[in-house]
């Protein structure tokens, strides 16, 4: 075996990294075997002697061995500032800034010593496997040293950490070309990368250095074989290419541009032809012999224009299907990984690419451009959902699998609705054990106290018939809060188990309890109250008219020794619900009690016509045209209609759900709305809105499609983060460009 081979091949190192079970990402060449190229191409590597074979994916970091990892710096000698950055990180590994400057001076107080770089490289890129750029960072530094088969375990890391990224094919290429002198090593892993970046629209940096290698090899069928290939497809530069294989036709000879295949095609159709024109004729004469050179001259005319001809129409096709997605690639800015927001327009645009790309019907080009989006997006749990759910209504579970494995132990590990997405979809697939470990590891990890995550991991349960167990689910969060110093959750959990118990369970004196139990142990709050007013609306008479018109008086009157921290909004909204509830139930008296009340308070203070004439319409208004009225944003919940039978005369818009608090600086994103409408069910609607603000991690998007249930507890109080870019990599010459069309970096930073 040749000692380069045996370097590209020595892989058996990096499996240490690789997160065990994952199933093969998928990897189609345009191919109806999906994996078999791209896993002959590891086998072609491995095939000389190598120990271990590895499956190019996008491999899983569990928190477990970075944890392990960074937990103890004791055998190492770090500065005081080393050793402050790496508190940082492992007080939170999410912080990029605290990263960057730790690796800043850890390469500034460790020149030469290779141990520290590795370490502080490893642990990073644990976190931010698609940071393409520092794997680049990483490989140099093993470079420098002369350790060549380190640098081949880094790039190999590196090309299952970010499997669909352009550039790191191309570092990986160059630094083949540069170290080894056997052209099939080089041109096999060319053809790796090519197996999973080759069809995207902005992988000519790639095509471009595999053309010019083969033109300094001087191999002009290989050349012309590259070009064909990449007319298959569009591209950015696909004008180019195609200028550029004609050039190639008009300076080189056809005998030397076919492969030998095509070279054994034609002869064998010239063959055929030639015996059908001479079959019954006499032998040609003097005069007729003297022709053929002309004749010969004639037939290379008419193969090459077939020749040419064949290529052009793929092209053609090419350009066709360029038409319908240049929209698409114009709009998207930022292809490659960064901790920071994209913009809705974006975000915006990749969906609207995934969807058509789907309506396309091709399996390949919809998994790589997933893959392609997952790049840019990898901290937005919107598309791995979406990701998951088309993977599994193409029937192609592995890839689900894999890309729910990826997203719940790498790229949005932290973020509650990824693990509440992968409970549902492990609750739809029989896998129970499955689901329970999901929500396991929000209420414990995750997000302690979401009540989200409470609300249907008790619903699981009593699918299941564990009735005892979604109580005790209940029980113990409420008995948790108690523990807590005015929580603003409690109210919220009483009020949900009241409904549960009443609905399912169908305990309404426990229900009851629960409510009376509430303001036991709550400050008085709109939606407890509110719960409380929907519970005597469905009850059977008498209603507790007096015991209600208490509770509200001392909501909505402050004063000196029971002052009120609501909202005069919030305060004047549940005065209203509860003069509707008087309207139903009440009597002439009580009415008017209670509407003076709410002129004395209200009325002066700017309760302008519009709220008047709202509480009107509203017993008109229909059920569709509340949730439509539930996107606009309200200060305050209202609980009505969390019971059957009752007359849900609320005003408009009460009791349906709202988004989650929004994160500064724009990092809230959108689900899709067949998601978000999926998600947040109607049937958790009384319940759905007013829920405490968490504190989100500011790089960490959130979305709506769980609004029903916003977050309870903070989790990590992380700080608005401003993430410099580090310096551009060095640029690398491609194969000569036509000015007409200038090319666009594929990455433009080191993410």
């Amino acid at each position: 075996m040749a000692d380069s081979e045996a370097v590209v091949a020595q892989t058996s190192s990096a499996t240490a990294f690789t997160a065990a079970g994952y199933p093969p990402v998928y990897n189609d060449t345009n191919s109806d075997a999906s994996g078999a190229a791209a896993t002959k191409n590891v086998e072609d590597l491995t095939a000389t002697g190598a120990t271990t074979t590895m499956e190019d994916s996008n491999i899983s970091f569990g928190a477990t061995e970075l944890t392990n990892y960074i937990a103890d710096g004791s055998d190492l000698a770090l500065s005081d500032e080393e050793e402050r950055l790496w508190s940082i990180v492992r007080a939170n590994s999410l912080d990029f800034n605290a990263w960057i400057a730790l690796i800043e001076e850890t390469e500034k107080m460790s020149e030469g010593n290779i141990l520290k770089i590795r370490k502080v490289y490893d642990a990073f890129l644990v976190e931010f496997p698609l940071c393409y750029g520092y794997w680049k960072k990483y490989a140099d530094h093993e470079a420098r040293l002369g350790s060549m088969d380190k640098v081949v375990e880094v790039y190999e890391r590196a090309v299952q950490g970010v499997t669909y990224s352009v550039d790191m094919w191309l570092h990986y290429c160059i630094f083949a070309i540069s170290t080894y002198g056997d052209p099939e090593t080089i041109r096999r892993l060319f053809e790796r990368g090519l197996a999973y970046v080759g069809t995207d629209y902005l992988s000519f940096p790639l095509w471009d250095k595999y053309i010019e290698y083969e033109y300094t090899q001087q191999d002009w069928s290989r050349v012309a074989l590259l070009y064909t290939r990449v007319l298959e497809n569009p591209n950015q530069q696909l004008d180019r290419y195609f200028e550029g294989f004609k050039e190639l036709v008009a300076n080189r000879p056809l005998s030397e541009l076919r492969t030998g295949e095509e070279a054994a095609a034609a002869a064998l159709e010239n063959s055929e032809n030639g015996g059908q024109e001479v079959e019954g004729e006499n032998l040609p004469n003097a005069v007729e012999q003297s022709s053929k050179p002309v004749s010969a001259s004639l037939k290379d005319a008419e193969e090459l224009e077939k020749y040419i001809a064949v290529r052009e129409e793929m092209y053609k096709k090419a350009k066709e299907f360029d038409s319908k997605i240049i929209g698409f690639e114009t709009a998207i800015r930022r292809p490659y990984f960064h901790v920071r927001p994209l913009s809705g327009v974006e975000l915006e645009n990749w969906h609207n690419y995934l969807h058509f790309i789907e309506g396309v019907g091709d399996l390949s080009k919809v998994v790589k451009l997933y893959e392609r989006c997952l790049i840019a997006c990898a901290n937005y749990p919107e598309y791995w959902i979406r990701y998951v759910r088309c993977m599994e209504a193409s029937g192609s579970m592995d890839l689900a699998e894999n890309a729910l494995a990826r997203a719940t132990q790498v790229f949005v590990k932290r973020q509650p609705e990824i693990h509440l997405f992968a409970a549902r979809f492990r609750e739809q697939h029989a896998d129970v054990a499955g689901a329970r470990s999901a929500y396991q590891l929000v209420h414990t990890e995750i997000s302690p106290g979401l009540l989200e995550a409470i609300i249907k991991h008790a619903n699981m349960e009593h699918r299941f018939g564990n009735l005892e167990d979604a109580c005790s689910l209940y029980e113990q969060a409420i008995a948790i809060e108690k523990g807590k110093e005015h929580s603003q959750t409690l109210p919220f959990l009483f009020a949900q188990y009241s409904r549960f118990l009443f609905l399912v369970a169908g305990k309404v004196e426990k229900a009851r309890d629960i409510l009376d139990q509430a303001l036991e142990n709550t400050l008085l709050s709109k939606p407890l109250i509110e719960a409380l007013i929907h519970f005597e609306s469905v009850q059977s008479l008498p209603k507790r008219m007096d015991y209600l018109d208490s509770l509200v008086d001392k909501f909505i009157v402050p004063t000196a020794d029971n002052p009120n921290v609501a909202s005069i909004t919030e305060r004047e909204e549940l005065s209203s619900i509860f003069l509707e509830f008087l309207d139903l139930f009440g009597d002439a008296e009580s009415i008017k009690k209670a509407d003076d009340r709410h002129a004395k308070l209200f009325l002066p203070h700017g309760s302008s016509p519009e709220s008047k004439k709202r509480l009107a319409e509203d017993y008109l208004i229909s059920d569709k045209t509340k949730l439509a009225k539930s996107s606009l944003p309200s200060s305050a919940p209202s609980v009505m209609g969390a019971y059957p039978n009752a007359q849900n005369q609320w005003p408009a818009g009460y009791g349906l759900p709202q988004g989650w608090p929004q994160v500064a600086q724009g990092q809230a994103q959108q689900w899709t709305p067949g998601y978000a409408q999926q998600s947040a069910y109607s049937a958790y609607g009384a319940y759905g809105t007013g829920y405490p603000q968490q504190q989100v991690p500011a790089s960490v998007p959130q979305n709506a499609a769980y609004g029903a249930y916003p977050p309870t507890y903070p989790t990590q109080a992380f700080g608005q983060q401003s993430y410099a870019q580090p310096a551009t990599a060095a640029t690398l010459t491609p194969a000569p460009q036509s000015s007409a069309v200038p090319p666009t970096a594929y990455y433009g930073s080191y993410y």
